[in-house]
């Protein structure tokens, strides 16, 4: 195999692991309780390995930008990489957490990618779908369980979030993560697989992008990627030694423009801001309209491109 340690080579063939091709195959089979809309899967799912971004080239959806990353659109749509998906359990006892891994089977790039969910939590169709679109772009993409098990529900009264919310010790949650990170070093960096991992968060993880980053300096991961980011405390941002790009719209109230370019300021080192006119909050990973859906692609482009450069190419 190669690509792979001892340990994840066992974990991957398991009586639980699963190993599918095409997102209604996900859907369908792998987590067949879950529905949610979907956008393209031929148009999102590619990588052209032999070009890399350097300049950004104003596409069909972007309407206002603060980075110079290329949106490639002529990209060769090819048949997406195998994939293949785990439930782990990561540590022991009552520490112990669960998440998701998804690893490209073919073409692997060996590089691990962290992904930190919204508030909905690891088992959301809407962060596994997205997860499966990193991964079939050659990535390994552990997904955790921020949340315990109790994340919150969509059906919920709204009256009810700040007590949930209160019930989500940060610093429990950071712990959690911390785990989650060890076992990617262990199973990637340490194994001499992965130079530097990557970490995505939407939302709630979005806003975690920051906090791991800064704990990190710039140790074991090579860059970040924050969707629309909350709770984020920008004086922390300031301790984060790794290129970030940041996604957000500009009609986002959870998500203030003007707290991203204060975020851009302190990161400095390459950190680029990409906003989006009209959007809100929510709209790269769960588009609601045709409108969201081409700006969710391009966006997806955009952050595929930023990995591709960090990650990979010095892989």
């Amino acid at each position: 195999m190669g690509l792979a340690s001892a340990s994840l080579f066992s974990a991957f063939t398991t009586a639980n692991s699963t190993c599918f091709l095409g997102r209604r195959f996900l859907h369908h089979h792998l987590f067949p309780i879950f529905a949610s809309p979907q956008l393209p899967f031929s148009k999102i799912c590619s990588l052209n390995p032999q070009r890399s971004s350097s300049s950004f080239i104003k596409g069909r959806a972007c309407k206002v930008s603060r980075s110079q990353v290329e949106v490639e659109d002529n990209i060769n749509d090819e048949a997406c990489e195998l994939v293949s998906g785990v439930e782990l359990s990561i540590g022991e006892g009552a520490d112990s957490v669960r998440a998701y891994l998804f690893k490209a089977v073919k073409n692997n790039n060996g590089t691990g990618i962290l992904l930190l969910s919204d508030i909905f939590g690891f088992e959301d169709s809407s962060t596994r779908d997205f997860a499966y679109r990193v991964a079939c772009n050659g990535y390994n993409v552990l997904v955790p369980d921020l949340f315990r098990g109790d994340p919150w529900a969509k059906d919920r009264p709204k009256a009810l979030f700040e007590q949930w919310r209160s019930r989500q010790n940060l610093q429990r949650v950071l712990n959690d993560i911390a785990g989650s990170v060890k076992w990617m070093v262990d199973e990637f960096v340490a194994a001499g697989i992965s130079k530097k991992l990557g970490i995505i968060g939407f939302c709630y993880g979005g806003g975690r992008v920051i906090d791991v980053l800064a704990q990190d300096e710039g140790t074991y991961f090579g860059t970040g990627v924050s969707f629309y980011g909350t709770r984020i405390d920008p004086s922390v941002a300031a301790e984060v030694k790794v290129p970030v790009l940041v996604i957000a719209g500009d009609n986002d109230t959870l998500c203030p423009v003007n707290v991203l370019e204060d975020i851009e300021k302190r990161i400095g080192k390459g950190t680029r801001v990409v906003i989006y006119k009209g959007r809100g909050h929510g709209f790269a990973h769960r588009p609601e309209s045709p409108e969201e859906d081409a700006d969710a692609e391009q966006a997806f482009n955009v952050m595929r491109n930023w990995l591709y450069d960090a990650l990979a190419v010095d892989n």
